[in-house]
């Protein structure tokens, strides 16, 4: 148990991912890595924090004093709708759920690091995913309220010989959205695990609790923003006037 936990932390000099075992399955070999672990303990954690949600809710309903945990909630699912609501205006309530989600699941993932784990968003396995299912969304409202006209016509504006970049700019979306992820929390992985093991009289005097507050908290908060960010403005760029 010591030399898993060891390998799924991220202050370990060797801060590449790590193969933990692997099995079989149907004639192929695959591979459990501190990746996979670490994004199924972030799971764990937020299907635990809803069914403790729920269970809170519905004895609310029934006894009518709400508890400090329940204020709690709602208070973050306040937030969030908030914040939905200010960038996509009346399309918010399609919209609020998926971005609470990912919201929620990146910034736990970010601030994994606090724990003692490595964040599964410093895994490029992780924040491509969500790249690509941002960018499927986008897409889909195009089409849907652009219509394939109206989606052709912006692909050849402002001229027709534009359409070439028009169309590697739409496909550099979920790339560059997954890489900005991807990079920033990555750099701060890195610096950890470089301080922890050429800096070792800097963690004797607590240095690096400063620096994880850093890192793992302000810098994993301000990049799970910047990418719902990115998510709502690119999808209310798409619905377009009709929204």
């Amino acid at each position: 148990m010591g030399e898993l936990w060891k390998a799924l932390n991220g202050h370990d000099p060797d801060f590449f991912i790590k193969n933990l075992f692997e099995y079989e399955l149907f004639g192929q070999k695959l591979h459990i890595t501190t990746a996979h672990v670490c994004v199924l303990l972030v799971m764990l954690v937020i299907v635990i924090f809803a069914i403790c949600a729920g269970r809170a809710i519905r004895k609310a309903a029934v006894t009518d004093t709400p508890t400090p945990f329940q204020n709690f909630v709602e208070l973050i699912v306040e937030m969030l709708n908030k914040m939905v609501t200010g960038v996509m205006g009346g399309s918010a309530k399609n919209f609020v759920n998926y971005i609470s989600t990912i919201f929620i699941f990146i910034l736990i993932s970010n601030i994994s690091g606090l724990f003692g784990l490595r964040p599964p968003t410093a895994y490029y396995g992780v924040t491509l995913p969500l790249g690509l299912i941002s960018f499927c969304m986008i897409f889909y409202n195009k089409i849907k309220h652009q219509k394939v006209s109206g989606f052709l016509k912006g692909l050849c504006e402002p001229w027709v010989f534009w359409a070439p970049i028009n169309i590697i700019g739409d496909i550099a979306v979920p790339i560059s959205m997954s890489l900005r992820l991807f990079a920033n929390v990555l750099s701060g992985t890195v610096m950890m695990a470089l301080i922890y093991s050429l800096l070792p009289v800097f963690v004797k005097i607590g240095i690096p609790s400063v620096l994880h507050i850093y890192f793992d908290l302000f810098s994993g908060a301000i990049q799970t923003y910047v990418f719902c960010m990115l998510t709502m403005t690119y999808v209310t760029d798409a619905i377009g006037e009709e929204g």
